[in-house]
């Protein structure tokens, strides 16, 4: 008898989901995570030791999001310590007498770059919600503090057309990732008890419409990276690139704003990003997401990194749910070719750690594994999980 793709996600779920909790969560806790005071490694290399590379600001958001997100969903590690002390770290070597967080410090803890970046905010608004999430005594003050967040965000870099701009004076261009991570964590934040919804609500419409109305090309339904001051594409070459992974990505988001709203005109803007990124943006002979075309849909990176995998198994996933019939098995079947894609990525001489870079011609970089990818795999495995108890 022929098995069917969704039998076969289920398998491949209970591998994910058991490397997850028992290979890759306590790793990076007992060697990607170094204590009170210390925070979190950068990276670890391909034995699953930490090295002593500088850390981006995006590392300790992403990581307390990752350890809140495995407790809150029943992992049985020490996870509220990295929780707690990781957010403390973050606090104590990051944020600045701004409210915002810099960019970039030693493994030491010493800040050496305070420079602004809207992504880094997004992420730690991330952190703040699902850090309320799973430590309810901790709801009232994340939530202050993600809103307090949110409001220095409106009065300092709001863009008169929508969105944020990325520096006071504007600097260009403009780009359409900080959003999608804004986006991520409005969705959250609107959903999270103790939260604002209202706030967070309106946020999530004004990305969405944002999205739809500027990022997504109106003739070929593609989505751009970068825009000048008026949310044009950008000038050059660098206004063409579209991003397989972000066509992904943004899909998955737009599904979940969509079923929220009961928005079918996202519904569908979100079908034809996934549809452009499984089209053009999968490599015939490698059989994975590669990291960017042109508005052509021609290659312009044949470089497949593992994020991309990720948000390709969220995205299938997702559509799926919202789909039925033939058009359903079409999503689990392309579900099915993500996990694969995304299981050779995990694929490394340290169980727990990951490869991030695969060549044009089939060679695995030889680097240490990103913390920074964590967040990906964890929420994809986690949204996995979820799509597959919604499926009817």
């Amino acid at each position: 008898m022929k098995v069917t793709a969704r039998e076969q996600l289920r398998h491949e779920f209970v591998y994910l989901h058991g490397w997850l909790h028992t290979k890759a969560l306590p790793l990076w806790l007992a060697n990607g995570f170094h204590g009170a005071g210390k925070g979190f490694a950068e990276n670890l290399d391909l034995k699953g030791e930490a090295t002593t590379a500088n850390r981006r600001g995006r590392v300790p958001p992403r990581q307390i999001y990752c350890f809140a997100e495995a407790g809150a969903r029943g992992w049985k590690g020490s996870w509220t310590d990295a929780v707690r002390s990781g957010l403390d770290y973050y606090d104590r070597v990051y944020r600045l007498p701004s409210g915002y967080y810099g960019s970039l410090a030693t493994c030491e803890g010493q800040l050496i770059d305070d420079s602004f970046e809207l992504y880094n905010q997004a992420f730690a608004l991330l952190a703040f919600c699902y850090t309320a999430k799973a430590l309810p005594d901790t709801r009232e003050n994340m939530s202050e503090r993600a809103s307090d967040l949110l409001t220095a965000l409106r009065h300092d870099y709001s863009h008169g057309e929508g969105g944020f701009n990325e520096a006071v004076p504007p600097r260009l261009p403009l780009c359409s990732n900080p959003h999608m991570h804004l986006f991520e964590a409005a969705l959250a934040c609107e959903d999270q008890e103790g939260f604002d919804c209202n706030v967070w609500r309106r946020l999530a419409d004004e990305i969405a419409h944002l999205c739809m109305d500027r990022f997504i090309d109106a003739k070929t339904g593609g989505l751009r990276e970068f825009f000048d001051d008026k949310w044009i594409p950008y000038g050059g070459q660098q206004g063409r690139i579209m991003e397989p992974g972000h066509q992904f990505e943004w899909a998955w988001l737009l599904c979940r704003w969509a079923e929220s709203r009961q928005n079918d005109v996202a519904l569908a803007k979100a079908k034809g990003l996934f549809e452009i990124g499984e089209s053009h943006g999968i490599c015939a002979n490698r059989r994975v997401a590669i990291m960017a075309l042109l508005d052509d849909f021609s290659v312009h990176d044949p470089l497949a990194r593992l994020w991309p995998q990720a948000e390709w198994v969220k995205s299938a996933m997702r559509l799926a749910v919202l789909s039925d019939g033939y058009e359903r098995e079409r999503y689990l079947v392309s579900a099915l070719n993500a996990v694969t894609a995304l299981r050779l990525f995990l694929d490394a001489p340290c169980a727990g750690v990951w490869r991030d870079k695969l060549t044009a011609d089939s060679v695995f970089v030889q680097e240490p594994a990103p913390a920074s990818s964590f967040y990906h795999i964890l929420c994809a495995i986690y949204e996995f999980e979820d799509c597959l108890n919604e499926l009817p």
